[in-house]
């Protein structure tokens, strides 16, 4: 969406999110006539409408700055490095480290690594032991896809990716102008028995959200579960991008073995 005007733009998002102009009229609490004018470019936005309208379409922070510039507005997120936001990175290690014995990492937009903590290269290294460990540039969505990944570890693996995959779709959905987001979803789909799990793009659902998966792990059956967390209010790029993974043992017997083995 990058390079064409806020009312193209504009169009385009309401089209992601399946609304007419009356649905967003309705929604952003203006008239149908004012959105039309707006898409035709009979009328200029103001900064405040822009992100008005941003928010009743449920347009995510970068994709704001892009609207933004379209209307001829200054972006409103700024964009900062991970290794330079020291206090940021402090918090997230102490949040990595409370959640042991139990995996969890953070990844950015594009499901890269950034970083994790020991359960995660401890689960990793004893299921892929020829690998040193699991650390940046590893892409979590690879490795779940990839014949080589953790698909080989797991039992009804379609299930589990089927879900994965709805989800990287939404994200590439929700990001149109992310060329490499787009191409890692064509990459996974590439990938033997990954296309047929791929449909259209319903909304999220609560089996989407707390995706299971059952691992085999020394001959032992461990199912998990994950929940993910972002940073609420985040007026950074980077820190709205985040994401916290946590997988969490789905049944009694599964917390049981996972103790024993990682705790």
């Amino acid at each position: 969406m990058g390079g064409i005007g806020f009312g193209a733009q504009l169009r385009q998002w309401r089209s992601v999110g399946g609304m007419s102009q009356l649905d967003l009229a309705v929604r952003a609490d203006v008239s149908q006539r004012h959105i039309s004018f707006l898409e035709t470019g009979r009328s200029r936005p103001s900064r405040e409408m822009v992100i008005h309208l941003a928010q009743a379409l449920d347009v995510p922070p970068r994709e704001q700055n892009l609207l933004l510039l379209a209307a001829g507005h200054a972006p409103s997120f700024a964009e900062t490095p991970l290794d330079d936001l020291e206090h940021i990175t402090g918090v997230l290690d102490f949040i990595l480290e409370a959640h042991e014995p139990n995996i969890s990492i953070v990844v950015d937009r594009q499901w890269n690594l950034l970083r994790s903590n020991r359960a995660a290269t401890a689960f990793v290294s004893k299921l892929f032991p020829e690998s040193v460990s699991w650390t940046p540039p590893l892409n979590v969505m690879r490795v779940n896809f990839h014949p080589d990944g953790m698909r080989r570890h797991m039992l009804g693996w379609e299930a589990t990716a089927s879900a994965l995959l709805r989800r990287l779709e939404r994200d590439a959905a929700s990001h149109p102008h992310d060329d490499s987001l787009r191409e890692l979803v064509d990459e996974v789909k590439s990938y033997p028995g990954v296309e047929p799990l791929s449909g259209s793009l319903p909304r999220a659902e609560i089996g989407d959200l707390l995706v299971p998966a059952t691992y085999v792990v020394d001959g032992e059956e461990v199912s998990l579960f994950t929940t993910i967390a972002v940073i609420g209010d985040a007026h950074d790029l980077t820190l709205a991008e985040l994401r916290l993974e946590t997988f969490w043992p789905l049944d009694s017997l599964s917390a049981e073995r996972w103790r024993r083995m990682f705790g």
